[in-house]
């Protein structure tokens, strides 16, 4: 097969694309993500392939990316913060639909292999990838070459607690996950929704606190200030612990332009190095980064 399909589940879309052998897309959908239902997300998913094939006139390979990773024990999707996905074969009822294997990966592995290969961290020798949207996600490639780990977690630092916790960072708020304090509570979107709401006593959403904070609202930008210092913190950990030559973020919060220029400052003071030299960069390939990798979970013929 000539095209390669990638697919990116979301939490809230799902992103089809199609890749031509030289990694140009050639076709490319979104659709919402069915909230909640398992069935009808899989139906979702069968239904974009059709329409793809369609529409290039050819059948081709298909990788996704998915909010979580298959257990290396039993396959079953495990750690997916769309939680109708846990316990569940999604490969193996995918592949039954569709009547052919799939690969399938974690989204943010999926981010990562796309801004290694030819996006913001190409050339460099490690790259963490991490995804602030819905859920909060990290990929690691070194040398070209995706980290998985002897369990399948490798860069899964959304589910680490904050370090440090401060008073505005009390009371711990709970996880899906079962625990309370992790990374992903304060640094998803919905992560930051809770936040301002706390604080500030309203619901508004991750993009609407950016932009008033942008036109000078003191209440949304004290609410992005307080995840710059966490997310600054969280990021020190895995710079302490990995020293990558890049971290790239993708997802949506990865649009707030002012992280590139303020996180980095703060991350020093938690960094054990007298010089940092770490780069914190926007995924080039911007929200078409999940779908790229994905489709490049198959080589190109």
């Amino acid at each position: 097969m000539a095209e390669r399909i990638g697919i990116d589940l979301g939490g809230t879309k799902i992103e089809l694309a199609v890749l031509d052998h030289g990694g140009r897309v050639r076709w490319r959908r979104r659709i919402a993500t069915p909230q909640g239902d398992y069935r009808a997300t899989l139906q979702a998913i069968v239904a974009l392939v059709q329409e793809a094939e369609v529409a290039i006139g050819s059948a081709a390979s298909v990788g996704i990316g998915i909010p979580g990773s298959p257990s290396p024990r039993d396959g079953l999707i495990r750690n997916a913060n769309s939680t109708c996905l846990n316990g569940q074969p999604l490969q193996h009822d995918l592949e039954a639909l569709l009547g052919r294997p799939l690969r399938l990966a974690n989204d943010a592995n999926c981010l990562a292999i796309s801004e290694a290969s030819d996006g913001a961290g190409a050339g460099a020798r490690t790259v963490f990838a991490a995804i602030l949207g819905t859920g909060v996600g990290g990929g690691i490639v070194i040398d070209g070459r995706l980290l998985t780990g002897a369990n399948a977690v490798a860069g899964e630092w959304g589910h680490n607690p904050l370090p440090l916790p401060t008073a505005d960072d009390l009371p711990l708020p709970s996880c899906y996950c079962g625990r309370c304090g992790c990374i992903e509570t304060y640094l998803s979107g919905p992560g930051m929704t809770a936040d301002h709401r706390l604080h500030a006593g309203e619901t508004v959403d991750a993009a609407l606190i950016a932009a008033r904070a942008a036109a000078g609202d003191t209440a949304c930008a004290a609410t992005l200030a307080r995840f710059e210092l966490r997310l600054a913190r969280a990021l020190a950990g895995v710079i302490n612990l990995l020293d990558p030559d890049v971290i790239v973020l993708g997802g949506g919060l990865s649009q707030i332009a002012q992280l590139y220029d303020n996180v980095p400052q703060r991350w020093r003071a938690q960094v054990f190095s007298d010089s940092v030299c770490t780069r914190l960069l926007p995924a080039q390939h911007g929200d078409a980064s999940g779908v790229r990798g994905a489709a490049w979970l198959w080589p190109a013929e």
